[in-house]
Order: structure tokens, then sequence, then C-alpha cells
């Protein structure tokens, strides 16, 4: 992925791969406070022209990279990155249940957001 970067917009709750100045794929994500602060992957998003070529791989493993610089979990709901954390245990810690109901229970209650 040359020339792609990936950058964390979070008042947007977007994680992004961006190559000159497009935005080729993004990880939408809310962060849940309780019962433990945990960023929360909702949806993985790789524009048509882009796809294939290893963007929303790359964007998982950072997630995960950026929630354990931060000293947090991932929650995810995203089926995506619930199949790449699967694939990738040593990179992606698995989440704690009471974690992952109640990031269900967020997203619930909070529909428009995504």
């Amino acid at each position: 992925m040359d020339g792609v970067e990936i950058r964390d917009d979070r008042d947007a709750g977007r994680l992004e791969a961006v190559a000159g100045g497009e935005v080729l794929g993004r990880i939408e994500y809310f962060v849940l406070d309780d019962p433990a602060h945990a960023l929360v992957p909702v949806h993985t998003v790789v524009e048509p022209a882009h796809e294939g070529k290893g963007i929303a791989g790359s964007l998982a493993r950072e997630f995960y990279a950026l929630a354990a610089r931060e000293g947090t979990v991932v929650a995810p709901l995203c089926p995506y990155v619930v199949r790449w954390a699967a694939r990738h245990p040593e990179e992606a810690p698995p989440a704690d249940p009471d974690v992952l109901r109640a990031a269900k229970r967020w997203l619930a209650e909070h529909p428009e957001r995504f």
C-alpha cells in the first residue's frame, strides 16, 4: 500500500486510508466508556475501485494497533473486523463479553449514528 496514509478522525469516528487526498476506505467506529473504555468498529468500507488491495486488512491492523497504543480494547461489531481478528489473534486480543454486550446496547440506542 505504497503512498497510502492511515489516519484517525476521532471526532468523526473514522479511521481512514487516504492517498492523493482521496479516501480509499474507512472503518467507522465509536468510543465506548462503560463498562470499560473501548473502541468499537461498526463498519468497514473500501471504495469499489480500491477493493482487493489489502486496504481493509491494513485498516483493521491499524485499528488494533491504535487501541494498543492507547491502552484500550477493541470490541468489534463489524463483521469484517471480527473475521480479521479471528485470523490474527496475536494482534487482536478477544473482547470481554460484557464490553461487547454494552457496545451492542449502545449501538441499538443510537441507530442514527450509523
